[in-house]
């Protein structure tokens, strides 16, 4: 998982974007406070139904290619939406600002909510405990857990932990093991489940198949915990009195985003939008942070599922270009928390789209999306939205790396 993620090493791809310690222009000053006037009034300026916000430029010919070929290979249903951008500078609109389901983009605004809550370095802290003494390797009482909303401890995070306790000099707790706080285990949020799945976890002498396999992809050497619990799983509202074991750190914000991101993973979208306080609590903050107009960003969940997640093309470039400035501080970049073409696998392993490419993808039975940013010599980062409703999906996904290509 880990090599995954880049840790601020992508300043190579601003530069040959030419933006390189760029500052706050005026556009995105007036975007921090709350609106993009810019960008709204181009949308004024369009002609022809809509579709061209700027007749003489470049971009308006390749959209037009694009739709054409969409056209005459069957593939296109309902509206077509794109918006593309050269930094504050709108080039082209075709249904920019319509809504439509917005399938995995809506990721992008999970990601820009958490990190206006979290900040990129944050860490979530899962505490354990115990409420008696170790004696000759027995914790005579019960083993807390106290979770703080971690949406990555999964199985090899458990393996960890079993073996700080055995390192403890640990073999056996006598109690119970309670579960107190926002603690889910493999996605699990089920305080019983996911605490039965900890006790699995700890104790490797009766691990399960899917416990070895994951065993066996951890670093060479990497311990079988020997923790037995012989009470039951209970869940517990508050944290009984017990003094602290072990504070176990998840990955940052940022880690956790481009992980999120790479995989498209729609289970750490949800957790981490439940964390934040719902799907309306991301909608606020992502359409304050990306000064869009409110109704173009209406989300039920955090993940995407579900053709009830709306956002407009215009949206979805202001909301990954309000990420880029919030990084600008940071030393991280969009790079660092979005799958980049060329380089890293997940969703866009076997995709043609343009060599570092910084860039979202979105699936849905009827809807295949691509947002982000591409490096150019003339125009820097050139930010653009693509929301196509058709079925084929592989089809529509090839058009739209020519799309970029072009």
């Amino acid at each position: 998982m880990l090599e995954l993620f880049s840790s601020g090493i992508m300043s190579l791809w601003l530069e040959m974007a030419g933006v390189q310690g760029a500052g706050l222009n005026a556009g995105s000053v007036l975007a921090w406070h709350g609106g993009m006037p810019g960008l709204v009034a181009a949308e004024d300026l369009a002609f022809g139904g809509g579709r061209l916000a700027n007749p003489d430029l470049p971009a308006a010919e390749a959209v037009e290619g694009f739709l054409k070929d969409l056209r005459a290979r069957g593939l296109v249903e309902g509206n077509q939406g794109i918006w593309v951008q050269s930094g504050m500078v709108p080039l082209v609109s075709q249904q920019g600002t319509a809504l439509m389901p917005g399938a995995s983009l809506t990721k992008i605004a999970t990601s820009l909510a958490a990190l206006e809550t979290w900040g990129p370095d944050f860490q979530f802290k899962t505490r354990f405990r115990a409420t008696g003494p170790i004696r000759n390797g027995v914790l005579e009482g019960d083993l807390v857990v106290s979770g703080a909303g971690d949406p990555l401890f999964v199985w090899e995070e458990a393996i960890a932990v079993g073996n700080a306790l055995s390192q403890l000099g640990i073999v056996r707790v006598t109690g119970n093991l309670i579960v107190t706080g926002n603690f889910r285990m493999n996605y699990e949020s089920d305080p019983l489940v996911a605490g039965e799945l900890l006790r699995v976890a700890l104790d490797g002498r009766n691990w399960p198949r899917q416990v070895r396999a994951v065993h066996s992809k951890m670093p060479r050497g990497t311990r079988k915990p020997q923790v037995t619990v012989e009470g039951s799983v209970m869940a517990a509202k508050s944290t009984p009195v017990s003094r602290l074991l072990l504070l176990r750190r998840s990955l940052s914000v940022a880690e956790i985003l481009k992980h999120m991101n790479v995989h498209s993973d729609n289970d750490i979208a949800q957790i981490l939008a439940d964390d934040l306080g719902g799907a309306k609590i991301v909608q606020q903050q992502a359409t304050w942070a990306a000064g869009v107009p409110e109704g173009e960003i209406q989300l039920i969940n955090g993940s995407g599922l579900g053709v009830e997640n709306r956002v407009s093309p215009r949206a979805a470039c202001a909301m990954m270009q309000a990420i880029g400035r919030y990084l600008q501080t940071t030393g991280l970049t969009v790079a660092d928390l979005f799958p980049v073409s060329g380089r890293d696998k997940g969703t866009v392993a076997n995709r043609r789209i343009p060599h570092s490419a910084v860039v979202k993808t979105g699936t849905l039975n009827t809807v295949i999306a691509l947002a982000g940013a591409l490096p150019t010599r003339d125009r820097g980062l050139v930010w653009f939205a693509i929301i196509n409703r058709g079925t084929d999906w592989d089809a529509l996904r090839l058009q739209q790396d020519l799309f970029c290509k072009s």
